[in-house]
């Protein structure tokens, strides 16, 4: 089976802001980032979105009114951290995920492996879901996630999968 994933386009955030499930726009102009995106991705994918505006919109672009969405593929939820400053997150907060993002909760929020675990249901669930390649518009530490199980990488590894904003990553099942 042919997955694409596709990142989502650079969000209107300033850098330094953490954010994940918080539904933050993306930043204009974007259209032409559209439509370079689309030049990548196969005419006769079924689409798959996040359920935030900023995949969203850009699902819509790529197969108007015919995507669908899954919670499965929304970002990491940072919880209390949703649009705050890294640097403002108090230190006996964010040192002990610092040390093991992997395994420890975000207050209020998940950890990597629970997102992880989100989007493997999500893989196996649509395995055998369809004959057709899937697009799947969604988010770096979704997409991180994905690669960390085609790639067979430890989780603590994940972030040695550099995703920018836009990238189409092409892979097999």
């Amino acid at each position: 089976m042919e997955i694409y994933l596709v990142r989502h386009t650079e969000t209107v955030c300033a850098k330094g802001i953490c954010y994940g499930q918080a539904d933050v726009e993306i930043a204009e102009p974007f259209l032409g980032q559209f439509e370079e995106i689309v030049k990548q991705l196969p005419e006769n994918a079924v689409v798959y979105s996040s359920p935030l505006q900023r995949c969203m919109l850009l699902a819509d672009y790529l197969a108007p009114s015919a995507f669908k969405t899954d919670k499965r593929l929304m970002e990491m939820d940072f919880g209390d951290w949703e649009l705050k400053n890294w640097d403002e997150i108090p230190s006996e907060e964010i040192d002990p995920w610092m040390k093991d993002f992997v395994n420890v909760k975000v207050p209020g929020g998940e950890s990597f492996v629970e997102l992880y675990d989100r989007v493997l249901s999500f893989i196996e669930e649509k395995r055998s879901d369809t004959a057709f390649p899937l697009v799947i518009v969604t988010h770096a530490g979704v997409i991180r996630s994905f690669l960390c199980k085609q790639m067979n990488l430890d989780l603590k590894d994940a972030f040695s999968n550099k995703v920018d904003f836009g990238q189409v990553i092409k892979i097999i099942l």
